[in-house]
């Protein structure tokens, strides 16, 4: 079953023309709409939540606007300039979350993540992704998942407030309740659906298609079955121009498994050959399979580094081939690498002593694309003092910083997430615990080194201009090693609470 996103941006025009504006852009609360022409009248075009908010509507004369809003900012409509602004956004779109992703013109994109959500953490995750990278920057937003493009356009422009996720095999249920307008018809029917008496889809789908079909033309039923996932739908996906590409088309269908793999191992081997002539390494493959009943699969596989091994990427991809249902047969199929970058020369070990530097990419790579590339990090240093802030999740293989850990005191080998606080008895100033309770579990402190003196970073936050922690190694009567810490200096109030808390445990 596919599943399809329909991401609707409500405002799109009006928020675009506010990021092009930047610094000089009107406030927020102050209405704009974009005016165009219908024959010799000057119509809003589309207008803002602000002007929403003040009763402008698309198609509204100028004159009236100006009348009803005050201060209203106009500016002219531009129509190829929002279309290929859309554009890029379903490329964007295509690099970061599917291989299958396109405009749906004029305020919407597609996308078909079937293959793709357990890469994000499945489809909730993955919404919630996409709404808030496109939120910060500045355009508003709502995201709906289904299981056909009209199901999900519909939802996303009627429903969605801003995330709907509908399970599978849900979608026929979802939309029934939706307006008629959902559908994706021409006006021309909608109206004359409503003279009928029909509201919602569902009283539409209820009715016997004939005499529809006769007075409306089969466009109705075409638009119900395709929202109701009847009726395939497929998306052509965007194309960047600089897009490495190479296809196969067959006489016959194929569908066995063997032929799929024989045949993904000729199209990675024709793509290696066109990333070596520019130099490029793949980062990201979309292996996109086009079935003979108009249905469009799809794989996306990536990688840790950039690289043109023909075996490597093939048994990557052959990998994915059983998650692809080839229906009646496949037609048609192409692989591109829609992320691609420079594969420079790398050295080999010179003399039989020397031992070659172990690769894990591969790996990381197997494991990436089965459980998704963002559960796999690894942590390294930030120059900082506070301990919770000294490290960072990174990719696997990212180069390091430079940055190290402080080596004059030992670290615990486990920090918790966030410092427990502990009860403790000690003698202040600078003596550590004689005993401290710690989950429930009274320990008496056998051993103990410190004080470890912390300041607070004070160039980076007001509120620790005096704090300091003084950090404790402690070892308990059953040889248990921990590390914990005083808010405080133990005197002076102004530099914490003088709270005691567990920071960490010694392996």
């Amino acid at each position: 079953m596919a599943r399809v996103t329909s991401l609707f941006l409500p405002t799109w025009p009006t928020d675009r023309i506010r990021r092009l504006l930047g610094a000089a852009a009107p406030p927020a609360e102050t209405p704009l709409v974009l005016i165009g022409r219908e024959g010799r009248r000057r119509v809003v075009m589309a207008a803002d939540r602000a002007a929403g908010a003040a009763g402008l509507y698309i198609g509204m004369p100028v004159t009236k606007a100006q009348a009803l809003a005050r201060g209203l900012i106009v500016k002219d409509a531009d129509p190829a300039g929002d279309a290929e602004a859309l554009e890029r956004l379903a490329l964007w779109a295509l690099k970061r979350y599917a291989p299958i992703a396109a405009a749906d013109p004029p305020d919407g994109i597609v996308i078909d993540v079937f293959g793709a959500a357990h890469l994000f953490g499945g489809e909730d995750a993955m919404a919630r992704d996409m709404v808030a990278r496109i939120e910060a920057s500045g355009v508003a937003v709502r995201a709906a998942f289904a299981d056909s493009w009209g199901a999900a356009h519909a939802l996303a422009r009627f429903s969605a407030r801003p995330i709907l996720v509908v399970a599978p095999g849900e979608s026929g249920k979802a939309i029934l309740d939706l307006p008629i307008a959902a559908l994706r018809l021409p006006k021309d029917i909608v109206d004359g659906l409503r003279v009928l008496g029909f509201e919602a889809i569902g009283e539409l789908a209820a009715k016997p298609r004939g005499p529809l079909a006769l007075r409306f033309g089969p466009e109705l039923g075409r638009r119900l079955d395709q929202a109701l996932g009847r009726l395939s739908e497929p998306i052509d996906p965007a194309r960047p121009p600089e897009l490495i590409e190479v296809h196969r088309a067959f006489a016959e269908p194929i569908a066995a498994v063997e032929t799929l793999r024989r045949y993904v191992g000729k199209l990675v081997s024709a793509l290696c050959e066109a990333l070596e002539a520019k130099g490029l390494g793949a980062r990201r493959l979309d292996l996109v399979f086009h079935r003979v009943d108009a249905r469009v699969k799809a794989v996306r596989i990536g990688t840790a580094l950039p690289i043109r091994d023909v075996k490597r990427l093939t048994r990557m991809l052959c990998d994915k081939i059983e998650t692809v249902d080839p229906g009646f047969g496949i037609e048609f199929m192409s692989l591109a690498a829609s992320v691609a970058e420079p594969l420079g020369a790398r050295q080999l070990i010179s003399s039989l002593t020397e031992e070659p530097e172990a690769d894990v990419s591969g790996l990381i790579d197997t494991l990436a694309n089965r459980v998704g590339g963002g559960r796999l990090y690894r942590f390294a240093p930030v120059a900082s003092d506070v301990p919770e802030r000294s490290i960072q999740r990174i990719a696997p293989l990212a180069p390091d910083a430079g940055e190290a850990w402080p080596g004059h005191w030992p670290r615990p080998s486990r920090l918790l997430p966030a410092p427990e606080p502990i009860d403790a008895i000690a003698l202040l100033p600078d003596h550590p615990p004689v005993s401290f309770t710690w989950r429930g579990v009274r320990r008496r402190v056998k051993r103990a080194d410190g004080p470890e003196r912390v300041f607070g970073e004070w160039w980076k936050r007001d509120a620790e201009l005096a704090a300091v922690r003084d950090y404790f190694q402690v070892e308990d009567e059953a040889g248990e090693r921990y590390w914990i810490y005083r808010a405080g200096d133990g005197e002076d109030a102004s530099t914490g609470s003088q709270r005691w808390f567990l920071h960490g445990v010694f392996g």
